[in-house]
């Protein structure tokens, strides 16, 4: 990967970023000022946080998810150490977390082979203010074990971004793609983007305890700047990049309630719909077998093991009436064993939502097919009305599901009572839900409106929100820069 010289001319942040680093042999914390060797090369790198404007929680089930890069991103620079030893240190302000984190890199071996990852999962989640670190710490041992690297240095490592965390605008994809990008580019290792944007997908999933889909990590690694990225996520398919058309523009508006992929909501949602596919494969007579593990793997040559390939048709012909409402998991795992998902577990004590979360993923696979095709389509007086409806639909979908807030409501209230009339077409809860941002679409010269919503929910809810605007490059395409200390 090369840098593309003129994202270094034209970004703030990254002006902002080699300012701070050109700094800190003069830095007032003694850790930040003696953490590089002023004698050796710095690589740094750079990837965006992203928008959910529609697909959403359907990326788990393999459904077309449309994503926004947005402008914020997190950069990490990184210097070998001859110590072999990971030093991380964050520039998050977060009296919650210790900004300082250490570890050999013989922790995550035994006898020279990389430990398992429950191992590595209970390592980094022993102690909650050093918890962060996995999302850095943990790509060491994805690499060694997905990649077979073998690491006889060790890392300098410094976070910085402007992505804000638990915003659900994917601050976590953001600092795994910059991490994972920057160990590829010091230590040599040649990785596409896409399977850098994988490999980083199994560090938040086995590491760092969080089962998000992939389309996060994609649209850090592989997205263009002011284009929708259209993901088929069966696994990590790139369809196209679709440019907006000009009349169109893509905000965000965050709730200020937090929003997280561990929570036990998006946990219990993700379940429900592996849940339903197994239930609708048990139904269609595909033959399964549950390992010991509980994962189900089952001969699925109509729908790829993926539930967003069942048709709407299908769906309400001859499935929807035999999948109940809420199931309790005791029950599920007697009648059917284990769902296909490798990365949550269906627990017996638990109860969960099984019919929409089901629904949610075969629906909003056909919604984002709609939108990207009317996306595509020549400006007709109807287009951008259609477009808000489906994010609208997409959004009620999200609440069904119980991944709905009041904060978002509020906000996809207030967009739609603006309306069309003060050029605003449609809003909808960005990412995994359950609080976090509202992605809206809007004509390019409705940025008062969107200001003025963000005064109404101040007023309401007694918080100002951040607005997201502007877009940015992917980490492929923003490379890597080579700095040294004077």
């Amino acid at each position: 990967m090369e840098l593309v010289k003129e994202n270094i001319q034209h970004r703030a942040d990254t002006q902002d970023f080699l300012a701070l680093l050109a700094g800190l042999p003069d830095h007032p914390q003694r850790d930040c000022r003696e953490l590089f060797d002023k004698n050796k090369q710095i690589w740094i790198t750079r990837a965006p946080g992203r928008l959910d404007v529609m697909g959403g929680i359907a990326d788990y089930s393999g459904s077309l998810v449309l994503e926004w890069p947005i402008a914020e991103a997190a950069f990490v620079a990184l210097q070998r150490d001859s110590s072999r030893r990971v030093r991380i240190i964050t520039l998050a302000d977060d009296n919650a977390r210790e900004p300082v984190f250490d570890l050999s890199l013989d922790n995550l071996e035994h006898g020279g082979a990389p430990i398992q990852y429950d191992e590595a999962l209970a390592l980094f989640n022993n102690d909650p203010s050093r918890h962060w670190a996995a999302y850095l710490a943990g790509a060491f041992l994805v690499l060694m074990r997905e990649r077979g690297a073998r690491f006889s240095e060790g890392a300098r490592i410094l976070l910085g971004a402007n992505v804000p965390e638990g915003k659900g605008v994917s601050s976590s994809a953001a600092i795994e793609v910059a991490t994972m990008s920057a160990i590829a580019a010091g230590f040599g290792i040649d990785l596409a983007a896409r399977d850098l944007a994988v490999l980083c997908q199994k560090v938040e999933n086995e590491i760092a305890g969080a089962p998000c889909g992939v389309m996060d990590q994609m649209t850090s690694a592989c997205g263009h700047e002011r284009e929708l990225l259209a993901l088929r996520c069966q696994p990590a398919e790139i369809e196209e990049f679709i440019s907006p058309p000009g009349d169109l523009c893509v905000w965000g508006i965050e709730s200020g309630e937090r929003h997280s992929v561990r929570g036990e909501d998006y946990g219990s949602v993700r379940t429900g719909a592996f849940m339903g596919y197994r239930m609708i494969a048990n139904a269609a007579g595909l033959a399964a077998n549950v390992e010991e593990d509980g994962v189900a793997h089952i001969a699925d040559e109509k729908w790829h093991g993926y539930l967003a390939n069942v048709s709407a048709c299908e769906f309400e012909t001859f499935y929807s009436s035999g999948i109940p409402d809420r199931m309790a998991g005791a029950e599920f795992l007697e009648r059917y064993g284990g769902t296909t998902d490798k990365v949550t577990r269906v627990e017996s004590k638990r109860i969960y939502p099984v019919l929409k979360p089901t629904a949610h993923a075969v629906y909003e696979n056909s919604r984002v097919r709609s939108f990207a095709k009317l996306l595509r389509d020549p400006a007709s007086c109807k287009r951008n009305q259609q477009l808000g409806e489906l994010m609208y639909e997409s959004h009620a979908s999200y609440s069904a599901c119980g991944l709905g807030s009041l904060g978002t409501d509020l906000l996809v209230n207030l967009v739609g009572d603006l309306g069309a009339r003060n050029g605003l077409y449609g809003a909808k809860i960005t990412g995994g839900g359950s609080g976090g941002t509202v992605a809206v679409l809007g004509s390019k010269n409705a940025e008062a409106a969107v200001r003025h919503i963000a005064a109404s929910y101040e007023q309401e809810m007694g918080y100002r929100p951040y607005i997201f605007a502007g877009s940015s490059p992917g980490s492929a395409s923003w490379g890597h820069l080579n700095f040294e200390l004077q």
